[in-house]
C-alpha cells in the first residue's frame, strides 16, 4: 500500500484550467465517494483551494491509482487524458509526505508562508473523515501535516510579517488605488476568505464595507461583527453603482457577476472607474469584464505577481523550514512504519511464543517446579534474542520496498 498525491497547482496550469479542475465544497462528498469506489484507491482526501487541486490517496497499486485519479480529474474538467497528463505532478510515499508537509507549511502557496492553507488542509481532512473516505493511513498523515504546519509557524519566521491571500487581495487593491481611505468596498463571499478580506479592510481603515453572500445569515453575522452592511445577492447590481472596489472570493462554480450586468452598472456609474479583485477559483466575475471601459479586473495571477514583491525576509526562512520538514518526514516514516509492522511483529511473536510454550510443556513433563521454571526462563530468553534482530530490521525498513519484501518473507516463512 502506498500514499500517493496527484494534482495541479498555480505553477503547473494556467488559471483557466485550474478553475475547471476545482472541486467546490458542496461537491466534495460526491467526489470523495467517486474516488474510493475505484478499484485501486482505498482512502482519499481532496484538497481544492484557489491555488491547487490535489488528490491524496492510499493506493492498492501505484500505477492503477494514478490512472484512477487522472481519469477522475479528466471527468471533472471534461478533458481527454492526453490534454491533462503533462500538467499533473505525482508523488508517492516519502515524497508525497514531504509535499503535503510543504503545502501545510505555506512554502507552496502563491503568498509564501500564508496561514490560510493550514486551515484548508485541516478542513479537507475533516470532510474526508466525515464521509469515511479517509482511513487509518490518511488520518495519520494529515494529523501529522497539521502538526508540522503549526510547528513551522511557531519555530521559524516563515509567517513573520506574512500576509494571507485575503489580506494580499486587500493590499493589492490599496496599491492600485493609492490607498483605501474614503473608499466604499463590496465583498462578495462571507466564508473564511471573505471574512479575512473584511478584517483586512477594517484594519486598513475602510468604513463603508458591504457584504453579500449566498447564505444571508452569514453575511448578517459578519457585517454585525465589523460594523459593515449586509446586502442580498439581488442587490449586488445596485451596490456596484456606488462602491469603488469589488472583492470576491466565493466557492461558486458559475459566474456571480456577468459582463452584461457590469455594462449596465458602468452606464449607471457614468463610467466612473471600478476596481475588481477576484481571487475566487473558479472566478466569480466574467473575464469579459476586462473589456468594459472603466473596469479593472485583477485575479489570482495578478495577486501572485504582487505577492512576490517584498518577501525577502520570509524567503530567508525557507531553508530552516525545509530542514524542519525533512526531520518531520523522517519522524512520520518511523511512526507510520511502526504502526504498519506492529501487527506483523505481534503475530510473529505470538506464533513463536505458542511454539515455545508447547515445546516447554512437552519437555517439562517429569521435571520438578524449579526445573520447569528454569526451562521456561531459558527458552523465553532464547526466543527474545532470536526475534530481536528480525524485529529491528522490520521496523527500520518499514514503509520501503525492502520492508515490504521482508514482511512478505516473514509471513510466508511462519504462515502468518
Amino acid at each position: 500500500m502506498s500514499v500517493i498525491v496527484v494534482g495541479v497547482n498555480h505553477r503547473t496550469v494556467p488559471l483557466e484550467l485550474l478553475e475547471r479542475l476545482s472541486v467546490p465544497a458542496d461537491r466534495l462528498p460526491k467526489a470523495l465517494h467517486a474516488l474510493v469506489s475505484r478499484d485501486d484507491i482505498a482512502e482519499a482526501v481532496v484538497l481544492s483551494t484557489c491555488n491547487r487541486t490535489e488528490i491524496y490517496v492510499q493506493a492498492e497499486r501505484f500505477h492503477g491509482a494514478v490512472v484512477d485519479v487522472r481519469d477522475f480529474l479528466c471527468e471533472l474538467a471534461f478533458l481527454a487524458p492526453e490534454e491533462l497528463s503533462d500538467h499533473l505532478y505525482t508523488f508517492h510515499d516519502a515524497a508525497a509526505v514531504a509535499h503535503l508537509f510543504t503545502v501545510a507549511a505555506g512554502l507552496d502557496s502563491a503568498v509564501l508562508g500564508e496561514s490560510e492553507i493550514l486551515g484548508q488542509v485541516k478542513a479537507a481532512w475533516e470532510v474526508a473523515a466525515s464521509e469515511r473516505a479517509a482511513g487509518t493511513a490518511l488520518h495519520l498523515l494529515f494529523r501529522h501535516a497539521v502538526e508540522v504546519g503549526k510547528r513551522v509557524r511557531t519555530e521559524t519566521g516563515i509567517g513573520r510579517s506574512s500576509v494571507s491571500v485575503s489580506s494580499a487581495a486587500v493590499a493589492l487593491a490599496s496599491d492600485r488605488l493609492g490607498g483605501l481611505d474614503g473608499r466604499a468596498v463590496l465583498v462578495l463571499g462571507a466564508g473564511e476568505m471573505g471574512e479575512g478580506m473584511v478584517a483586512s479592510l477594517v484594519d486598513a481603515g475602510v468604513r463603508d464595507v458591504r457584504i453579500a453572500n449566498r447564505t444571508e445569515a452569514r453575511a448578517d453575522a459578519l457585517a454585525e461583527k465589523v460594523g459593515g452592511r449586509a446586502i442580498g445577492l439581488d442587490a449586488i447590481g445596485d451596490a456596484l453603482t456606488e462602491v469603488d472596489v469589488l472583492l470576491t472570493s466565493t466557492g461558486a462554480s458559475d459566474f456571480l457577476v456577468d459582463a452584461h450586468s457590469l455594462e449596465s452598472v458602468m452606464a449607471r456609474r457614468g463610467h466612473r472607474p471600478l476596481l475588481i479583485v477576484d481571487v475566487a477559483v473558479p472566478r466569480d466575475v466574467d473575464p469579459g469584464a476586462r473589456l468594459i471601459d472603466g473596469i479593472t479586473v485583477l485575479d489570482m495571477d495578478d495577486l501572485r505577481a504582487f505577492a512576490d514583491v517584498g518577501i525577502a525576509e520570509r524567503r530567508r526562512e525557507v531553508g530552516r523550514v525545509r530542514d524542519l520538514i525533512d526531520d518531520e518526514v523522517a519522524r512520520f516514516r518511523d511512526v507510520a512504519g511502526g504502526r504498519e509492522v506492529a501487527p506483523l511483529i505481534a503475530d510473529l511473536r505470538g506464533a513463536v511464543e505458542a511454539m515455545r510454550a508447547a515445546e516447554v510443556e512437552k519437555a517439562g513433563r517429569g521435571l520438578d517446579e524449579s526445573q520447569r521454571a528454569a526451562l521456561d526462563a531459558a527458552t523465553r530468553s532464547l526466543v527474545a534474542k532470536l526475534l530481536h534482530e528480525p524485529t529491528v530490521r522490520l521496523k527500520e525498513a518499514a514503509g520501503t520496498p525492502r520492508g515490504e519484501r521482508l514482511a512478505e518473507a516473514i509471513r510466508d516463512l511462519f504462515s502468518l
